[in-house]
């Protein structure tokens, strides 16, 4: 067992495994929240371990979450729960659009936002930009419940930056995504949550009656400043009408953010929301109804205090990130490596 581990760690990157690197009972995932605060669980295996041009990626499989993917040591899906995330993420957008045809999704490389954009049965095309060729390779190979959204013939893969991909192109889009990773320092992608650029390059590609929605990273009671509520107040600049909402995912830890913003206003009538879930969707949601998705946008007291309150907006010059990488929990478990 330790050779082989040992000559796996020392293949070439990227390492790609065949097959499951099984783990010693005691072998945990750990992930640094705070430097005094870490969120860890039991692993089964390591299918996958890789270091792509932008950041380290793992695919685990895990005793209690099943299969979850791990960028730059941080949670980004687990196979168990990833549905509440990926509902919150893409129905209330394409619910609040009048008729939403197409979507452009930045981001989103294992391809759960585009699977579930694909079961609106208005949607004709979907445009999903990931910068890391590695990162949806492994997942369209190890993720099974995305195997069909891959395939389908609406969805456009392009594997580029996504605002170099959405300044050259001319179409507009009904709806945005911002399924991106957290705004870390060093990471690839935290221009993508700046003013300048929902303001100067991606509110141009939106229709008149277009929806922006982003993941906006944690959004506890004691997590909800460190970006969320810049995120959100940076948006505010931008669009005429935004909502922020939460929902708790287990397998982050912590209660979760989105921000919402279009200059039309939205419908947020609950029985008008389970009426459209129920003509324009394929398929039954797991989390989300009309009823739910409306208690998600009304937050505690001091979260909401601290949105409304909120001055700074996300720049380059100015940016606020979550705390910065995850440990390396695969030396830390395996002291012999």
């Amino acid at each position: 067992m330790e050779n082989e581990i040992v000559d796996f760690l020392n293949e070439p990157k990227p390492m790609t495994m065949e097959k499951a690197l099984p783990m010693v009972d005691g072998t945990w995932f750990e992930e640094e929240i705070d430097d005094d605060l870490k969120w860890s669980f039991a692993l089964k295996s390591v299918l996958h371990i890789g270091k792509s041009e932008y950041q380290d990626i793992a695919l685990l499989d895990s005793k209690h979450f099943g299969k979850v993917l791990i960028i730059d040591g941080k949670m980004q899906s687990a196979e168990r729960d990833e549905f509440i995330y990926h509902e919150c993420l893409i129905h209330p957008p394409l619910l609040c659009q009048p008729n939403p045809k197409s979507v452009f999704i930045m981001g989103g490389g294992e391809g759960s936002a585009a699977r579930e954009a694909l079961r609106h049965k208005s949607v004709e095309k979907v445009v999903m930009c990931d910068i890391d060729q590695e990162v949806v390779d492994f997942c369209r190979k190890h993720l099974t419940a995305n195997f069909e959204a891959f395939q389908n013939k609406k969805l456009d893969l392009v594997i580029d930056d996504a605002k170099a991909e959405l300044e050259k192109r001319e179409e507009k889009f009904d709806v945005i995504v911002g399924d991106l990773a957290d705004p870390v320092e060093g990471g690839p992608c935290y221009q993508l949550y700046t003013k300048s650029f929902y303001e100067n390059i991606l509110k141009p590609k939106l229709n008149d009656n277009g929806v922006f929605v982003t993941q906006a990273g944690p959004a506890g009671i004691f997590t909800h400043k460190e970006v969320f509520s810049s995120i959100y107040n940076t948006i505010k600049q931008v669009f005429k009408y935004v909502h922020a909402y939460t929902a708790h995912v287990p397998s982050f830890a912590d209660t979760w953010g989105w921000v919402m913003a279009s200059d039309q206003p939205f419908c947020l009538d609950a029985g008008k929301l389970d009426k459209k879930i129920a003509e324009r969707i394929e398929g039954e949601l797991l989390y989300l109804n009309g009823s739910s998705f409306i208690a998600s946008t009304v937050l505690n007291k001091t979260v909401a205090l601290t949105l409304k309150n909120e001055t700074h907006v996300y720049t380059e010059e100015d940016a606020r990130f979550i705390h910065g990488h995850g440990i390396n929990w695969l030396k830390k478990s395996i002291p012999f490596i």
